[in-house]
């Protein structure tokens, strides 16, 4: 999905107010595996993904990687809290795969929250999509078995057990590789 798209959806930006919009961001093409914010850092930028896959992620007691999140087609991808507070990032953000993304600086998001009050219509219209996401996420793992959580996460991401490595699925639902094979059968 382009980000063209993506806004002209959600809210009705007239074509002055878009093109405008648009200059604010950035395109590029980033190769797999490129960590874009390492923990500890602050997060300067806000990335769309108009094609690849990322995630988000955190190394635990034992240096082990879990995947908080990923990021699809046609959705936004940062560290909110390090990006929106401009605070030291708790989590990785890194791309799964070869992806594009338009990328727009915190400076540059808060200009156009100020200037165009359909923004910041934009802004609460996507915080209400992700608060939402991350809540079913965490009643899934509270309350669902693995095999649901299974489901709710193809739901999210049909296309993920081709884009993701296994392992990065298994932390992201809190089970084991071999769960997750078992499931998969």
């Amino acid at each position: 999905m382009s980000i063209t798209n993506f806004l002209s959806t959600l809210v009705a930006f007239t074509p002055e107010e878009l093109k405008d919009i648009l200059s604010h961001f950035s395109k590029e093409s980033i190769v797999k595996n490129q960590t874009l914010v390492h923990q500890g850092d602050v997060c300067k930028f806000l990335y769309f993904v108009e094609q690849g896959m990322g995630r988000s992620y955190y190394l635990n007691e034992h240096g082990k990687e879990i995947t908080q999140w990923f990021f699809g087609v046609g959705k936004f991808m940062t560290s909110a809290d390090s990006f929106f507070q401009q605070t030291p990032s708790l989590y990785y953000l890194e791309v799964l795969e070869n992806t594009v993304v338009y990328s727009i600086s915190k400076e540059n998001i808060d200009l156009l929250f100020a200037k165009y009050h359909k923004m910041e219509k934009l802004g609460r219209l996507v915080t209400i999509e992700m608060l939402t996401k991350m809540t079913n996420k965490i009643n899934a793992i509270q309350f669902q078995t693995a095999r649901e959580r299974y489901d709710y996460m193809l739901s999210e991401f049909p296309d993920i057990a081709y884009q993701v490595p296994l392992g990065h699925i298994a932390s992201y639902l809190g089970m084991t590789q071999e769960t997750l094979s078992r499931i998969r059968k």
